[in-house]
């Protein structure tokens, strides 16, 4: 038993959890250094470690989760990549899915491709869907793009065939030519990276992978050493998007998997709650300095995906983004955080977001540069923010800057005077949060008033109950610990690994034999992943079938039980589990319509780091403020006396009357009028709404 550590990188801030063995957790939260990351890591671990009592010979493990991936490809910062895909399809990427997601708009801006034609290099082979070769591999049209990789100084190249998910040795046999001739270029092969049906995403997955993998190799390889010069011996495993861990070896030559790492662990931290607390249906709140992020959770688990977007070139619509296809936790992701800025726009509409001011220049009120007002220059002028307690005091504010910002940006176009514009900043965010949750639910068939919300992150405790207002819920939870929420899912996280494989097949001509034989290969690679980041771990196997309709244009995700594939019966117990699945989703099944398996996937997963047995629920004794700050309250639309406690003050059993702030160094939860607060057993801020 050693102290584990979880570091998560975001877009403003870093944060860092430390649990010793008997469950305590010591926090840290320092601005992120976006040009050499692991400079507020490193000093992220020194303040943490140092508040915690423990030195790097007693760490047992290290978790980190990073948005760098994402920055990169976003902020177009990565290598120079070629592709080299079969002749007559280097337009795959461009052409993408041959729609408009926009449908009116005839000005219609795609994100550019990543790489550019005249490196997308065509390459003479075919397969057909089976895996068989139409064409076999010409050999001296991939030497021949050999002079334009060396010509344009091309550092990363991603190979992507058709078919290749069904048969890869076109790919691999390309890829040993190239590395023959260029042993220093990084190679990604799509039947690696992403081997699955579907042409596009393949392609795109296989260059965001080969785009950021120098960058976030050279990035965790920086990492690991300077953590190696400073006595950290042990483990160093990275989360996933999909929410397990993994190695560092795996994680550098897949680093498209770690997109959304740092929200992935948030998801994690609130299916633990939910489970803990016997809340099977939730929604996670996970607002930071860049972005909040919204998770369903039902039967105790975050929602799961097969494709995630990223760079989306249309405020964050579907359709306008670069296709991943990753296992992922399905969460709506808006520019809503504490740096999102807020403008008048030049029809006199207040706009909040999605550009933010991030820790460079950060905020108006950080001093560091930034003059245009933010979300917490907003919360800072509101009074929901304690100047000394910012960042546990290590990012002092200035209050007299927002003012001018927020008076100059927006109170003077609008006519407002400063409260009055700081209040309307406040308002437009929480509404255009409440407006993608309640997307989100229905998208989905689900009611989104019906549930009870998680709050964490630096500044969801901020905005929580007048979000919980809008979209009429009853109860929010604020976790300990909430403003490094996402580092605190880290050390909850089970390693875990998910292996795709495309293989259509029709129930109808159902060969169990060759699946049996597939997921056999599938366990295997999953196996070395796992054996790597848990060795000794006892291993859970999950399977599942991608099943669709014959001539539906998309798959639903069917579980499978490992018996289901034995026996004569196999197809026709596949099928009923399709049935099942389609009429859980959609209501009804279509009759007489054959049904077909697209891909199989394969998920071994170690045990889940559990919380410790709950203590008996605490006597309740109201607790009163001794000091108290005025609020401009939204429920009221007035200022009112807000009450302050410590939260490192507060008992379980402790209840708060609203309107309060709850304070602690990472966050402040603000206790509307409309709310009262109780301290549960595991000290978790629970607000429950007031009669009326």
């Amino acid at each position: 038993m050693k102290v584990r550590l979880a570091v998560d990188i975001g877009g403003t801030f870093t944060d860092v959890a430390v649990e010793k063995p008997d469950g305590a957790r010591v926090t840290a939260k320092v601005l992120t250094t976006p040009r050499a990351p692991e400079e507020g890591v490193l000093a992220g671990l020194a303040e943490a470690l140092s508040s915690a009592q423990v030195s790097p010979a007693d760490i047992g493990v290290i978790i980190h989760g990073t948005t760098l991936a994402t920055n990169a490809l976003i902020e177009r910062r990565g290598a120079k990549t070629a592709l080299l895909t079969t002749e007559g399809h280097r337009d795959a990427l461009e052409m993408a899915y041959e729609n408009r997601f926009e449908q009116y708009d005839i000005n219609i801006d795609r994100p550019k491709p990543l790489v550019p034609r005249w490196l997308r290099l065509p390459v003479r082979e075919r397969m057909n869907w089976k895996g068989e070769a139409l064409i076999p591999l010409d050999e001296e049209s991939v030497r021949a793009c050999l002079p334009v990789l060396e010509k344009e100084g091309v550092e990363s190249l991603a190979i992507g065939f058709l078919h290749a998910y069904a048969n890869p040795a076109h790919e691999q046999r390309a890829a040993e030519i190239v590395a023959a001739a260029r042993p220093d270029l990084s190679i990604s092969l799509a039947s690696e990276v992403a081997p699955e049906i579907r042409e596009f995403e393949r392609l795109s997955t296989a260059v965001a992978n080969a785009y950021v993998r120098p960058l976030m190799e050279a990035y965790l390889r920086r990492l690991e050493g300077e953590l190696k010069a400073r006595g950290f011996d042990c483990p160093f495993l990275l989360i996933t998007s999909g929410g397990g861990l993994t190695t560092l070896e795996t994680a550098a030559r897949f680093p498209i998997r770690l997109v959304e790492s740092g929200p992935a662990g948030g998801a994690v931290l609130a299916a633990a709650i939910a489970r803990d607390l016997g809340e099977a249906s939730l929604v996670s709140f996970d607002m930071g300095g860049t972005t909040a992020k919204l998770c369903l959770i039902d039967d105790f688990e975050p929602e799961t995906a097969r494709t995630f977007e990223v760079d989306r070139s249309y405020r964050f619509k579907k359709g306008s983004g670069l296709p991943v296809r990753i296992p992922v936790i399905e969460m709506v992701e808006i520019g809503a955080g504490g740096g999102s800025i807020a403008h008048v726009d030049g029809l006199k509409r207040l706009q909040v977001g999605p550009e933010s001011a991030g820790s460079e220049p950060g905020p108006a009120c950080y001093g560091r540069g930034g003059a245009r007002p933010a979300v917490t220059d907003a919360d800072l002028a509101l009074g929901k923010i304690d100047v000394a307690r910012f960042a546990g005091g290590r990012v002092a504010l200035n209050r007299e800057a927002s003012l001018i910002a927020i008076g100059k940006e927006v109170g003077a176009p609008l006519n407002f005077n400063e409260e009055m514009a700081a209040y309307a900043i406040a308002e437009v965010v929480d509404e255009n949060m409440a407006a993608a949750a309640r997307a989100h639910a229905v998208e989905r068939g689900q009611d989104i008033a019906a549930r009870a919300m998680i709050a964490f992150g630096g500044a969801a405790p901020l905005h929580a109950a007048r979000l919980a207002e809008k979209l009429g819920l009853r109860k929010v939870i604020v976790p300990e610990g909430a403003g490094v929420g996402s580092a605190i899912g880290f050390l909850l996280a089970p390693a875990a690994y998910e292996v795709v494989r495309s293989r259509p097949m029709r129930l109808d001509a159902f060969e169990a034999g060759s699946v049996e034989i597939l997921f056999a290969e599938m366990r295997r690679e999953a196996e070395a992943v796992l054996r790597a980041a848990a060795p000794g771990a006892k291993l859970t196997e999950t399977r599942r079938a991608y099943m669709r309709y014959v001539g539906q244009g998309h798959e639903i995700a069917v579980s499978l039980d490992p018996a289901m594939l034995g026996g004569a019966d196999a197809a026709e117990k596949l099928g009923g589990a399709f049935e099942a699945a389609y009429v859980a989703l959609y209501g009804r099944a279509i009759p007489e319509m054959g049904v077909e398996v697209l891909t199989w996937s394969l998920t071994l997963s170690g045990p889940r780091p559990a919380l410790p047995a709950a203590p008996a629920e605490p006597k309740k004794r109201e607790r009163r403020a001794e000091e108290s700050r005025v609020v401009y309250d939204a429920s009221e639309n007035t200022p009112l006396d807000y009450g302050v406690f410590e939260r490192a003050a507060l008992a379980p059993g402790d209840m708060i009357e609203g309107p309060a702030l709850i304070v602690e160094d990472q966050t402040t939860t603000v206790v509307s009028s409309a709310f009262n607060a109780r301290v549960d057993a595991r000290g978790n801020l629970i607000l429950e709404r007031r009669a009326g």
